[in-house]
């Protein structure tokens, strides 16, 4: 967040597009999830948040700058404003308030609250946030160790996967995983490009761009970020599985917009 400064990059209806498109597919999935399968509250909110928060850099970004060029950049970094400001707080706030559940409303108040404040998600969006509303750029040496750090996340986030899928029984997860997948590789893009469509851009590349990032996977680290409430497994079988097939679902979409304009 803290690569561009905002002003450079603001749209307005490319975060309301983008953003509300996002939030309906959590409320979507978050009902589904509940009211349907009958899930937990965390369990609810992390198959929400799975299904409306793309895995925008690792794969999302490289495909997506080959399509569009330029304007690939810009679609990023709105799309973590939204995802990081939005949909990671939200998803967070619900699943932490499901493991307070039975501790009277104060006490779950203050237990959720405790935990996100502590949370190093919540902590690093919300420096990531101020550092870029203040236009602060960090010096050499910090900011050669957080792109050390960037540049580790996708390879560590690999090894969990693979570690929480030893000894789990695929039939178990199979309709975690079609839901997931289907919710985050159609049904989130569908929701964007529906919303493209009252709240349309300047840009036709920035448009196919919002879609397209919409299209990718869940976030790579959604194994790390379920297993705080014991969802590992569960989160990296739809990983995985939503990854497999993004390939499929990202090519569709990009034939349906009419394909590259770099």
């Amino acid at each position: 967040m803290i690569e561009r400064p905002l002003h450079e990059v603001f749209d307005r209806n490319y975060l309301l597009a983008y953003g509300l498109g996002s939030l309906a597919m959590f409320v979507l999935g978050f009902l589904f999830s509940r009211l349907l399968r009958r899930d937990s509250l965390s369990g609810s909110a992390i198959a929400a948040l799975g299904m409306s928060v793309s895995n925008s850099g690792f794969i999302g970004y490289p495909i997506i700058a080959l399509v569009v060029g330029e304007k690939a950049a810009v679609g990023l970094a709105l799309g973590m404003l939204v995802e990081n400001l939005l949909m990671f707080p939200l998803g967070l706030m619900l699943a932490e308030a499901g493991e307070q559940l039975g501790a009277g409303l104060k006490a779950a108040l203050l237990g959720t609250g405790n935990r996100l404040l502590s949370n190093p998600l919540t902590i690093s969006i919300s420096l990531g946030l101020l550092l870029a509303l203040l236009d602060v750029r960090l010096p050499a040496i910090p900011l050669k160790v957080v792109d050390m750090l960037a540049q580790a996340s996708a390879p560590v986030a690999l090894f969990v996967i693979g570690g929480s899928l030893v000894g789990l029984k695929a039939g178990g997860l199979l309709g975690d995983v079609l839901q997931l997948s289907i919710g985050k590789l159609i049904l989130h893009p569908l929701a964007v490009l529906l919303l493209f469509s009252w709240f349309p851009v300047q840009d036709p590349a920035l448009r196919i761009a919002g879609v397209l990032f919409a299209c990718s996977p869940m976030m790579s680290i959604y194994p790390i970020v379920g297993q705080r409430f014991g969802l590992a497994g569960r989160c990296a079988a739809a990983l995985l599985g939503a990854t497999l097939l993004s390939f499929l679902t990202i090519s569709s979409f990009i034939g349906l917009l009419g394909g590259p304009l770099g």
